[in-house]
């Protein structure tokens, strides 16, 4: 394929470095939009899934936790990206992602429905480090503000495509979901041309020194797994909650959106936010904000249950686009494994709390799982109190 090439027709030695791209950045956001929305999707339509299958509440965890466990592999994902090169992963990723979540409406049974959501999985987990560091390259001296843009694409596609799935199912069917596989395939041929290539890396040249990034990299793992795990536990119960309350489908898919989509004025503001008042603030205020609005959810209804899961979606998507630059500066001989770390190795590891939070809500009932998450808030309080210029220069 052309496209895997050392040599490329755009690389990032052709760009300006101290230049914004926006055309290009906003392919990079498109590529975001249909990567996170085909991988992210089935939170909004488990309730029927669930129930399709005759599976237990507490398979929910299970589930969902299949759909990032396989982004603990990111950091080995980037490296190979960074030695690579090119937009390989950028692209192949995106058709995995995307082509393997369309089938999971087929599935017989849920352990053809779980190796369908891995595989996907993994498909993301692919795409997100080369995809992270093109879009860094793109931005200028910008980077949160750029990131944050590149990060709006994928969370306005995880916020969209639960909607549209609900939509697809109730009207059509599990086995059409086949359907949301289109965008892509109309698109590809022009992303293989919009997407820019990144210069290959050695494996030999900019050793990367774990010895001496430690302190800084426990923090950041710390403090990006306690905020996953709210996160996801979240966008995985709040779905479940709904149709436990006797609602229908599309309203809780619904509910789920408006958490995601008002996710895109938290990923601005916080990148925004962080260029110009300093990325630890936004960590700690976050924090505080969702520590405020996580236990409330529960205890909410009507319309208010869409305002508290609007002002939630802003408060959990603020700090993405500082973690990942973090990560990036961290790692600086390797930033395609930096944002590896600070994404895809971080949302593995608060994935895995997801896998027996099933069990709390059949055991103790659905409230205490937004309990169990607000604990999780406290966590990332404590360890963004631990953010300062002398574990690291970026974290201040």
């Amino acid at each position: 394929m052309p496209f895997l090439s050392a040599e490329r027709a755009v690389s990032t030695t052709a760009l300006d470095a101290n230049k914004a791209h926006p055309l290009r950045l906003a392919a990079m956001s498109w590529t975001h939009f249909l990567n996170d929305g085909g991988a992210f999707f089935l939170p909004g339509i488990l309730p029927a899934v669930i129930r399709h299958l005759h599976q237990p509440l507490y398979m929910v965890g299970p589930i969902v936790g299949s759909i990032y466990i396989g982004q603990i592999l990111q950091p080995l994902f980037g490296i190979w990206a960074d030695h690579v090169g090119g937009k390989f992963f950028v692209i192949a990723g995106l058709v995995v992602c995307v082509g393997t979540a369309s089938l999971i409406g087929l599935s017989p049974n849920v352990w053809i429905l779980i190796a369908l959501v891995l595989l996907s999985g993994l498909g993301s987990t692919a795409f997100h480090p080369q995809a992270l560091s093109a879009a860094r390259s793109l931005s200028g001296k910008r980077h949160a503000q750029g990131m944050a843009v590149f990060l709006v694409g994928g969370e306005l596609g995880r916020g969209v495509w639960p909607l549209l799935a609900s939509v697809i199912v109730v009207h059509l069917g599990l086995p059409y979901l086949w359907l949301i596989a289109i965008p892509t395939i109309l698109t590809v041929p022009w992303l293989l041309r919009a997407v820019p290539s990144q210069g290959a890396k050695p494996l030999g040249g900019g050793k990367i020194s774990i010895r001496s990034h430690l302190k800084p990299f426990l923090m950041l793992v710390g403090f990006s797994a306690f905020r996953n795990f709210a996160v996801f536990g979240s966008i995985a119960f709040i779905p479940i909650m709904w149709h436990l309350r006797g609602g229908a489908l599309i309203q809780g898919a619904g509910i789920l959106s408006t958490l995601l989509v008002t996710g895109i004025i938290g990923q601005i503001a916080g990148g925004t936010a962080a260029d110009k008042w300093g990325r630890r603030h936004v960590l700690m205020i976050s924090s505080m904000a969702m520590l405020v609005l996580l236990p409330i959810l529960p205890h909410v209804a009507g319309a208010w249950l869409y305002v508290v899961a609007g002002l939630l979606g802003i408060a959990c998507f603020s700090t993405y686009s500082s973690t990942l630059v973090i990560g990036q500066d961290i790692f600086p001989e390797n930033r395609a494994m930096g944002s590896g770390i600070a994404l895809g190795f971080s949302n593995a590891i608060g994935a895995i709390g997801l896998f027996p939070l099933g069990y709390a809500a059949a055991t103790w009932g659905i409230t205490s799982v937004f309990y169990i998450l607000t604990c999780a808030c406290v966590g990332m309080l404590m360890m963004s109190l631990t953010f300062s210029g002398d574990a690291h220069p970026s974290m201040h």
